[in-house]
């Protein structure tokens, strides 16, 4: 078994479900050691944290409470490629810069760069494309507990201030219908 940490996008128009893109540099080996009969499994994780039972109103009428860890991720399964054409490790590597850079003010280009060193970077890197054969979800919201210990939870998570408690609030929330 092998474990990396790739960003990837997702080409949503090809494949039954989608198309991973993404790129490694080439003196990562993981690229070397593709399968092209067992699928690569890539996991996607989403908000996720500690729950504790202080949190639960039932917890202080009768104490029979536990913590838990409340959670999302997506498993996308798929037989690796990798890539090694300059043409397509260009395109992809605008497109990433194109979309992490939109946001900024002054946003950085890949045609900011000199093109001689802009090639000579394509040279490190491996592009790796997985056709998404399968898809599994899983996601733990505390669904199992009473409506009372879920406006519980939801009031301690309001107490941080950080995105992934608030995103875990806001799936809580989806998770029933009547908050």
């Amino acid at each position: 078994m092998i474990v990396n940490h790739i960003p990837f996008l997702v080409d949503a128009t090809r494949g039954e479900y989608g198309t991973l893109i993404g790129h490694v540099a080439r003196a990562n080996s993981i690229w070397k050691s593709f399968s092209s009969e067992i699928a690569s499994v890539i996991i996607f994780q989403g908000p996720q944290g500690y729950i504790t039972p202080s949190w639960y109103p039932s917890k202080h009428r009768h104490g029979k409470a536990v913590p838990t860890w409340n959670y999302t991720v997506v498993h996308a399964h798929g037989i690796p490629r990798a890539i090694e054409d300059k043409d397509w490790l260009l395109q992809h590597v605008t497109t990433l810069s194109d979309l992490y850079e939109s946001k900024r003010a002054m946003p950085w280009r890949v045609s900011d760069a000199p093109s001689e060193y802009i090639d000579s970077m394509l040279n490190t890197i491996i592009g790796i494309e997985i056709p998404i054969n399968a898809v599994v979800g899983q996601w733990k919201m505390s669904q199992n507990k009473p409506l009372s210990d879920k406006l519980g939870i939801i009031e301690g998570l309001h107490e941080h201030v950080d995105e992934n408690s608030q995103q875990m609030v806001a799936l809580v929330k989806r998770g029933n219908h009547k908050i």
